[in-house]
């Protein structure tokens, strides 16, 4: 599988992110290797904090919430998913798929194997992440899903073919209409014009800059911070990860990994571990998504579930320490 490394200089003094990097090689699921970049901070015996990231973003996304976990005394591990921030990144659209985003992070979290592990999924990290939880619930001691899901082909069938229809047609829309796309519930669903933005509209390069922002909207970046976001993608070869994942979501019932996700929720129909829902109060992409959670799965009972404030959809940037406050409730530290 042949892939690009965003070469290090492009990670150079970030506004602040002072973490060190650390690599651990996986099985390409073609005979190679790819390169997965984590953090790894605080004391080597603390309780292990996981920390996934979704699209288009990185670890980056966690540089507040990280030293204030830490100074709580955790181990706090944050990756790269393959595709984004330091880790390797195939070239080509094709080379991602859902099963294979799931088959790496497997292998890194077995390598590394991580125990009794508090996780904090958001976006397209709690797809991968909690496809993780269902094949290894016995490593996880609780989970903080937050403005994220498990989606099992939602659309209805008799939806399915007219919509797909609808797709081709769409147009690629700029990105500082997504969020109106995603609020206009009377059309066609946001998310079609996710998809189509991000596998073809240039602005997906520079993610920072326009992609962030479209969802951000209790926030502002500074410019320091667009050019962080943007820093793993220098030019259109290193994108193709960030172009794949919408199109991965399977939205219809005939799409790859429907019958994996609806066994996954099979194994959270039994996760009686702690389950916390900590959604954001103007996330125009999730709202609403913790339902199924809250219904289905044991471990959300005696839990005490939050809305994150002041929040769209990248909470950890806007409100880094009610995320923390979360995991420290959920661990007991609160």
């Amino acid at each position: 599988m042949q892939f690009k490394r965003t070469p290090d200089e492009r990670f150079e003094n970030l506004v602040d992110y002072s973490f060190q990097p650390h690599y651990l090689e996986v099985d390409d699921t073609e005979g190679g290797k790819l390169r997965i970049h984590y953090l790894d901070e605080g004391p080597s015996d603390g309780d292990v904090v996981l920390l996934m990231h979704g699209q288009p973003v990185w670890s980056y996304l966690y540089r507040h919430m990280i030293p204030l976990l830490v100074d709580a005394g955790f181990r706090v591990i944050a990756p790269d998913l393959v595709g984004f921030g330091r880790s390797d990144k195939p070239t080509r659209p094709e080379d991602y798929t859902y099963a294979r985003h799931v088959a790496w992070m497997s292998d890194w979290l077995c390598q590394l194997d991580l125990t009794d592990i508090t996780v904090f999924f958001q976006d397209w990290g709690s797809m991968i992440g909690l496809r993780l939880v269902a094949a290894f619930p016995g490593r996880f001691a609780g989970v903080i899903l937050a403005n994220g899901a498990l989606v099992t082909g939602p659309v209805p069938e008799e939806f399915a073919i007219p919509l797909k229809e609808v797709y081709k047609t769409l147009p690629v829309v700029k990105a500082e209409e997504l969020e109106e796309r995603f609020r206009d519930t009377s059309g066609v669903p946001g998310i079609l014009y996710w998809r189509k933005f991000c596998a073809e509209s240039p602005e997906i390069l520079r993610p920072g800059d326009a992609v962030i922002d479209s969802v951000a909207s209790q926030s502002v970046f500074t410019g320091a911070e667009k050019a962080a976001f943007n820093a793993p993608f220098p030019d259109e070869t290193y994108v193709a990860g960030a172009r794949r994942f919408p199109s991965l979501i399977p939205l219809f019932r005939d799409e790859p990994e429907v019958e994996e996700n609806r066994a996954a929720w099979e194994v959270l129909k039994q996760f009686d571990k702690p389950f916390m829902c900590a959604f954001s109060d103007d996330d125009p992409v999730t709202a609403g998504g913790d339902k199924a959670f809250l219904d289905h799965v044991p471990g959300c009972r005696g839990v005490e579930h939050r809305t994150i404030t002041e929040a769209g959809h990248f909470l950890q940037h806007e409100q880094p320490e009610q995320c923390v406050q979360a995991i420290l409730d959920i661990t007991g530290r609160g």
